[in-house]
Formats: structure tokens, C-alpha cells, sequence
């Protein structure tokens, strides 16, 4: 069955564009970076990790080259179609209940700054229901200035370019952010809808669906351990 585009969300480029508007071929060519690292030291060797939107695998292998069991889940067939070595479940995270739970629940991608107050509700909820007691919840936040510092760009050593070229409301307290990748033999682009979130109003959302921060795990704020409060 084909899903619908989130409302706000589309992509261009080559290949299949998933309801978010990301491009499966466009995450496949991107490196995996330190995120896995990070994981690694906040969790327990071995874990067993329940990743939220996995995408292609761009974490999910590295995490099981480091020990790791992972259930992979995404929305998207096409993504999980490049996932080796892992459990997948093709499903969207707001609906997700598999009746287990884990030690590590992972909501990367910085989808807790979804424009629907509801579907951040409906993700954090999914995370409290399927972690473990004495487990913990991974959530990667954006940056305080992601959405100022703007228009931004990175070249990857690698070759290619990541352009941040707006946000611009929509909404109250939402922004449409348009994203572009360019590389030499290809272009891809993606407009998302994402609500900034302070310290304070991100623990305010966390907290109304029973979570409490154990740890920032890095200094800029944006890798966040949570426990079930």
C-alpha cells in the first residue's frame, strides 16, 4: 500500500521519496558520523535497541557492528530495503505496538520536533510503551540555532554538500524547513515542517508523557538520555 505525503513534507531527486519527503537513494549515500559513538557510551555493551525511524540503516549498522541488537522501524519499505543484519518492521512510529519492549528506545532524526503536536505525542508514547523498566529513551534534539543560523551549508569530505536554506512559519510555533543535497551527478532536495522546542518546553513534552531527562550527552544539548519518570 502507498502512503500518503505528510502534510508540509515533500522531496525531489532521484528515486523514492518517503511520506517525509526524504530520498532513500539520497540517505543511502550518506556517511553514518558520530551518532553511533554516542549511542554506544550511554547504553549498556550489548543492549538491546529499539530504533524509531531507521531509515536506510545509516545507524542501525554501525550499532550492530558494535555489539548491538537492533529492531529497525520506519514507515518507509523502501528504506528498510537497505537494512542488513537487523530485525525490520515497516511501520509509522505513532502506531507502532509490538508488545515487548527493550533496554533502548532510539528516536533520532529530530523527529521530536514534529509540527503535530499530536504525532509528538503519538512518538513519545510509542517510546514509553516499549521501554523496558530500567531502560532508557535516546532523543536527538536540534540545535538552539537551527532554525536562525540560516541559510547554512556543509561540505562532507566526502564530496557533497548539505544546504539548510530556510525556515520559514507556518503555523503557530511551526516552521517549513527547505533542505538541499547536492552532489556531483545528483541533486536532491526536502521541505519538512519542524517546531523549534526551547530546553525548557522540550522537558515540558517529555514530561506530559511520563519521561524525565536522566543526561544531555553532549555539550550542545542535542543527544538526550530519558528515563520513564
Amino acid at each position: 500500500m502507498e502512503l500518503r505525503m505528510r502534510t508540509g513534507h515533500q522531496g525531489t531527486g532521484p528515486g523514492a521519496i518517503t511520506p517525509d519527503g526524504c530520498a532513500v537513494e539520497l540517505y543511502s549515500r550518506l556517511p553514518s558520523g558520530p551518532e553511533a559513538d554516542v549511542i554506544a557510551a550511554a547504553v549498556p555493551p550489548g543492549a538491546h535497541i529499539l530504533e524509531l525511524g531507521s531509515g536506510v540503516g545509516r545507524m542501525t549498522h554501525p550499532l550492530l557492528e558494535r555489539g548491538f541488537t537492533v529492531t529497525a522501524v520506519d514507515e518507509s519499505a523502501e528504506m528498510l530495503d537497505r537494512v542488513r543484519g537487523a530485525r525490520t518492521i515497516c511501520s509509522p512510529i505513532e502506531d507502532l505496538d509490538l508488545g515487548e519492549t527493550f533496554d533502548v528506545v532510539l528516536l533520532a532524526s529530530f523527529l521530536v520536533h514534529a509540527g503535530d503536536v499530536e504525532v509528538r505525542r503519538g512518538l513519545l508514547r510509542t517510546c514509553v510503551r516499549h521501554v523496558a523498566e530500567g531502560g532508557c529513551v535516546l532523543i536527538q534534539r536540534e540545535g538552539a540555532d537551527y532554525h536562525t543560523n540560516l541559510p547554512r551549508q556543509r561540505v562532507d569530505p566526502s564530496g557533497f554538500t548539505v544546504r539548510i536554506l530556510s525556515a520559514e512559519p507556518v503555523a503557530d510555533g511551526v516552521n517549513s524547513v527547505h533542505a538541499e543535497y547536492v552532489f556531483p551527478d545528483a541533486t536532491w532536495t526536502q521541505t519538512f515542517r519542524s517546531r523549534p522546542l526551547t530546553r525548557e518546553q522540550f522537558e515540558e513534552a517529555l514530561a506530559e508523557a511520563g519521561l524525565t531527562v536522566d543526561k544531555y550527552l553532549t555539550e550542545d544539548g542535542i543527544w538526550v538520555r530519558a528515563m520513564t519518570s
